[in-house]
């Protein structure tokens, strides 16, 4: 048994089971329709419950899978038969309300397309390598924002100041290598 609570993908699924965003952290699905025909499953055995208000929780191929509705998008979160299914929903709600805040209250299919880059960001600030790194909605979004911030405008956009600022992180990112 692991000390380490771990996750073994989180999905971001549409109405009709496509993918949005997915990240997978364990080899558990090798090959990308093995993942593609676990998203139709999950999507399939949870589609008509009732998750909008509340995160719903079910066993699922020797898995617990933890997921929430809202508009036209579908979360989930996935760990171990052993998993602590509070530590999953917490992971859940984190990723959730990190989204809804990262796109201003507006958490459908469009406005997550359009900015995927940031729902992305949100995974990786999230979860690393399966290992869970922070659930705080506030921070996660707050570190996202950081990020988009600072990557999003080319440097001849930039102020002096940031663009100093940018070479800086460049050069001790490098530096630390």
């Amino acid at each position: 048994m692991e000390l380490c609570p771990s996750i073994k993908n989180i999905l971001l699924l549409d109405s009709e089971g496509k993918r949005i965003a997915v990240k997978y952290y364990s080899d558990d699905w090798p090959t990308n329709s093995a993942k593609e025909a676990y998203e139709k499953a999950v999507f399939t055995k949870t589609q008509k419950t009732n998750a909008r208000t509340e995160a719903e929780i079910t066993m699922f191929e020797n898995y617990i899978v933890v997921y929430k509705f809202v508009q036209d998008l579908h979360f989930f979160v996935t760990g171990g038969e052993n998993e602590n299914e509070m530590i999953l929903a917490t992971v859940l709600q984190g990723f959730f309300d990190a989204v809804g805040i990262l796109l201003r209250g507006t958490v459908d299919k469009k406005e997550a397309l359009e900015n995927l880059d940031l729902i992305l960001l949100c995974l990786d600030e999230i979860v690393d390598g399966g290992i869970i790194l922070e659930t705080d909605a506030n921070v996660v979004a707050g570190k996202v924002a950081n990020h988009s911030l600072d990557a999003g405008a080319p440097l001849s956009e930039q102020t002096i100041t940031q663009a100093l600022a940018t070479a800086r992180e460049h050069l001790t990112r490098s530096l630390l290598k």
